[in-house]
């Protein structure tokens, strides 16, 4: 069980070592990746960004993703069966939440390049695997050198699905349990990360690390 997410996140950068100083940018996926980002970016001497992505739900089950967006890319599943008009009402009402949040994260500091870089995509856990690997699709659009999954803890079935994937360099996770039930329950304390102290994070102001 790790103490909180900074201390799972001195943990992984450990086990990142050989990315130390090389042509890397950690993404993290907001808001409960900041603080592991942080101290892996750190490790790293690497920059810190944030991936931002929204799925794009059925019309029927808004839970069921029949695709993803970022600002500037779309992917969608072949067999979605829904009409054209859904699914470009449904990219720009989630590209104006991405944008709002866009320009939250990004007041002070800009977006990094990612093309021919060391991707390290970080956050605090891994249920499914599924929003890192729309975040992978979305990533390698930029034209990364490769790209890494870096996790303090996941289930065996979400490790297989990231080492399955051609788009996917390495995975590096510190615990594998077969009883896995929530991301929480591997931490001692696992409170809500605020906008505030992601973005403090993000532009490297948050005084309590």
């Amino acid at each position: 069980m790790f103490k909180d997410r900074i201390d799972a996140g001195i943990h992984l950068a450990e086990k990142l070592n050989e990315y130390k100083n090389k042509k890397v940018v950690v993404l993290a996926i907001p808001r409960g990746g900041l603080p592991i980002g942080y101290m892996v970016a750190k490790a790293l001497n690497a920059p810190l960004d944030i991936v931002l992505t929204k799925k794009i739900g059925h019309p029927f089950n808004k839970e069921y993703a029949i695709g993803a967006i970022s600002l500037e890319n779309r992917i969608l599943s072949d067999d979605s069966g829904v009409t054209q008009g859904y699914i470009e009402e449904e990219t720009r009402r989630l590209r104006k939440k991405l944008k709002s949040r866009h320009n939250q994260y990004h007041k002070k500091i800009a977006r990094q390049k990612l093309r021919d870089k060391i991707i390290i995509i970080v956050d605090d856990g891994i249920a499914t695997g599924n929003t890192i690997l729309v975040a992978i699709e979305l990533i390698k659009m930029q034209y990364p050198n490769k790209i890494v999954v870096a996790i303090p803890v996941a289930p065996p079935s979400a490790i297989r699905k990231l080492e399955d994937s051609e788009d996917v360099h390495k995975v590096v996770c510190l615990e594998i349990p077969n009883n896995f039930h929530a991301v929480g329950q591997f931490y001692r304390e696992f409170h809500e990360v605020s906008d505030l102290e992601a973005i403090g994070l993000l532009e490297g102001t948050y005084v309590k690390i």
